[in-house]
């Protein structure tokens, strides 16, 4: 029970935590960026993102995203969903040595996609778009980052271009970032769950132990008191008869 109570104390300090960094993080933060979502996926596989956009200004709607592939991370397939309103177009590139995919050599990649407002479809003050693609065979390397320039219908653009330094703070216009992951590492949640299972096997086997004891305890009292019962009962039976002759 002292290590289900820690555990428990444990899992609430961690929750608390995690509360005050999403409060204070959020409240700290400048101002709101392009991302790509989820933020991570396997190396060597196919992944399904997001770049999810939300719109700073106040009196201007966002009309155009563009995103930029990195040179040094080429994928060979790239296709996007449908945004009802935005058209999309690509621009490819020459990539030496080739692409292989699926066991055939490409020589030219994707590397540049544009999304374009129609209409009154632009992102408005207040609200946030996403424009999803798929993406694949993901490359052998640590991340990918995707310099992106969002233009506003009054002219403006915010250029989320800066790259990460690692040990460093977030600089003042990041660009979305997607961590690639080896495919033979564990994710984190996947190996979080043993451990969780093992922590809750340690207390069922603790509390099962001290049950199995006090019943143990309870079954010897109990023995001890028919004795004593007995005992008495037969020393009754013995003094009757004495006092009878």
């Amino acid at each position: 029970m002292t290590r289900l109570r820690r555990t428990a104390t444990a899992a609430a300090a961690l929750a608390l935590t995690a509360a005050a960094t999403a409060v204070f993080g959020f409240a700290g933060s400048a101002s709101a960026h392009v991302t790509v979502n989820p933020k991570d996926a396997t190396q060597g596989g196919y992944a399904r993102v997001a770049f999810r956009v939300p719109n700073e200004s106040d009196t201007a709607s966002t009309t155009k995203l563009e995103v930029v592939l990195p040179e040094n991370a080429p994928v060979g397939s790239v296709s996007t969903m449908p945004v009802p309103g935005w058209t999309v177009a690509t621009e490819k590139r020459k990539v030496d040595p080739p692409i292989e995919v699926h066991g055939s050599q490409l020589t030219e990649a994707v590397s540049k996609i544009t999304w374009t407002a129609t209409g009154d479809a632009g992102v408005k003050p207040g609200q946030f778009q996403e424009f999803p693609v798929s993406m694949g065979p993901l490359p052998q390397v640590e991340s990918m980052v995707f310099k992106t320039l969002q233009t506003y219908s009054d002219g403006n653009i915010s250029r989320w271009i800066d790259e990460p330094v690692a040990g460093g703070e977030e600089p003042d216009s990041p660009a979305p970032v997607l961590t690639l992951t080896p495919a033979s590492a564990p994710s984190a949640s996947a190996s979080a769950a043993p451990a969780a299972a093992a922590v809750a096997s340690d207390d069922d086997d603790d509390e099962g132990e001290g049950t199995a004891i006090g019943l143990g305890v309870a079954g010897l009292v109990a023995g001890l008191a028919g004795l004593v019962l007995g005992g008495l009962a037969f020393a009754r039976t013995r003094r009757e008869p004495a006092a009878r002759s």
